[in-house]
């Protein structure tokens, strides 16, 4: 059409409008930080030596610090402002996301890509609490870094693949949860562990600005992706409403 090589556009002729998606998060994937404790701790004697202890941090990362898992699975040690006492920082300026093969430009499963929502070289911090500092630590002493400096990889120093931690996710939820529970939407997935974080966050009090730069979010989009999240607020606008009418 832009060469003008065809005399109308055949696409105004297609009679297909694309499904609507749900864009909320599901209250029902999140967990208490109760029950994400009980599934850090249970990863732990999963599959031996080789795999759950290995993914421990990683699954912490993605609960303490709201990482993405492509995020996590880039994270360096020169990443990590990791002090002995108090609270501690990452700093987040790549993703390495599994793909298809065939959709990237080196053949490479978790080619090295910008952060979501950011420009390129964006660099996005995040403070973390004592307790990850801990973690991360812990992590490092015992098992060490890959050749690229990467905190989490297999023994033989690959990236850690979608499926080997979903496994292990997989395993610990039937461990730290009710068959009920197991059965449901709660916590399914890896990536929920950031869904409960963000949504603890916000329901702590802490400025949606704030949570939207730890996160990577932008302050509309956190606000409506989390909506359906913020536990009590419909009975605070309640609350104000049935002043409001009393007035």
């Amino acid at each position: 059409m832009e060469l003008e090589e065809l005399p109308a556009n055949p696409v105004h002729k297609v009679k297909w409008k694309p499904p609507k998606t749900t864009e909320t998060v599901d209250p029902r994937v999140v967990v208490n930080p109760r029950q994400a404790e009980a599934l850090l701790t249970a990863v732990a004697p999963v599959g031996g030596r080789g795999r759950g202890p290995r993914l421990q941090a990683m699954f912490a990362c993605m609960y303490y610090a709201a990482l993405r898992p492509g995020e996590t699975v880039a994270l360096r040690k020169q990443d990590c402002h990791l002090p002995a006492t108090g609270w501690g920082r990452i700093l987040v300026d790549v993703s390495r996301p599994e793909v298809n093969v065939q959709w990237t430009d080196t053949g490479d499963a978790h080619e090295e890509r910008g952060l979501k929502h950011r420009g390129h070289d964006d660099v996005r911090p995040v403070p973390i609490p004592p307790k990850l500092v801990k973690i991360l630590r812990q992590h490092i002493e015992e098992f060490g870094v890959a050749p690229d400096d990467r905190l989490f990889h297999s023994e033989r120093g690959k990236v850690v693949a979608s499926t080997a931690y979903t496994e292990v996710w997989q395993d610990a939820r039937a461990l730290a949860l009710t068959p009920a529970q197991v059965a449901s939407p709660l916590a399914r997935r890896p990536y929920d562990l950031r869904h409960a974080t963000v949504s603890l966050w916000l329901n702590a009090g802490v400025p949606a600005p704030d949570v939207a730069e730890r996160a990577g979010h932008g302050v509309d989009v956190l606000l409506r992706v989390y909506a359906k999240c913020l536990d009590g607020q419909q009975e605070i606008a309640n609350r104000r409403i049935e002043d409001a009418l009393a007035a």
